[in-house]
């Protein structure tokens, strides 16, 4: 048995030929185990894939020799089950969606700051530290004293960011999941003149990786919430406490499935008023079959896959 791993990566790169980048990469993994997600664009290639170390190792090597790079921001993580149900290539305009046309990027790294000095870097009072996720990924963990941008989705930033009243000469220091969202961003108001804008090297999970077994005072608060079937993450780099409606795809608590207004796989107290009655339907209908095939033993997409 091999263990299983997730692989999260990006890189901003210009590509002219994605559809057959998609075929050729479709092609390389399609007698391999693997689940996730990699979006393929204009502006570069983004994904997190899970399976066994030897074939995710031999994908994230076959994908940099076809875009002709050496470096990909790349985080590795040893997971209890693979936390996607399925593989997805997909072509989209932007790896991440700013909504903003074409961003230059910083060509400048030492606005990368490592996640040892990270506590220490934000600490100092003139610092406008701002959150880069959802609100409703800051409501799960976020550093203490960070701005909360308050948006559904990141395109809504460039607008929220206007009303923040930072200035050009403020020093901005920047925080997400990954990393791909503070590059973005960071491109984004270095083009409209911010110069000194700094982000967290690797996101909060590669922060996660530099505290794991380490006996230091952090300033982070809670858990971080991830795009896949974990739902959270702890400081350990293991699955969180929360839960997934899979209705409307929320994080939820333990407690919140003692709702009147939950129903596994098909509502939950934030979605039950929302949803309307066709949609309910058929989420319990495919929870019907879930439930039913794991009755029998047999193999479904949702079903969890501990090892290979």
């Amino acid at each position: 048995m091999s263990d299983l791993y997730i692989y999260s990566f990006y890189r901003f790169k210009n590509i002219k030929n994605k559809k057959t980048i998609k075929l050729k990469i479709e092609q390389f993994i399609s007698n391999k185990v693997i689940r996730g997600t990699i979006l393929i664009a204009d502006e570069g290639v983004n994904g997190s894939i899970s399976g066994s170390q030897d074939d995710l190792s031999n994908t994230i090597k076959f994908i940099k020799k076809l875009l002709c790079i050496k470096k990909i921001e790349l985080k590795i993580n040893l997971v209890e089950f693979l936390p996607f149900n399925k593989m997805k290539i997909r072509l989209k305009r932007e790896i991440v969606s700013l909504g903003k046309g074409v961003i230059t990027f910083s060509q400048n790294k030492n606005n990368f700051v490592d996640p040892d000095k990270w506590d220490n870097f934000i600490k100092q009072k003139k610092i406008k530290l701002i959150d880069l996720r959802n609100t409703y990924e800051i409501d799960i963990g976020n550093f203490k004293s960070s701005i909360n941008p308050n948006t559904k989705n990141f395109r809504e930033f460039p607008n929220k960011f206007k009303k923040m009243n930072i200035g050009k000469k403020d020093i901005i220091a920047m925080y997400c999941t990954g990393g791909i969202r503070c590059e973005k961003a960071a491109g984004y108001l270095n083009q409209k003149g911010y110069r000194n804008v700094y982000q967290l090297k690797g996101g909060i999970i590669n922060y996660f990786s530099y505290l794991k077994n380490k006996k230091i005072k952090s300033h982070w608060n809670g858990e971080c919430f991830v795009f896949d079937n974990r739902v959270t993450i702890n400081n350990e780099l293991k699955k969180g406490n929360y839960l997934q409606c899979y209705g409307c795809r929320s994080p939820i608590t333990k407690k919140d499935t003692k709702s009147k207004k939950y129903n596994k796989g098909v509502t939950c107290h934030k979605c039950y008023d929302i949803r309307t009655k066709d949609q309910k339907e058929r989420s319990l209908n495919r929870q019907l079959q879930i439930y039913n095939a794991d009755l029998k033993n047999e193999n479904h997409p949702f079903k969890k896959i501990k090892h290979l």
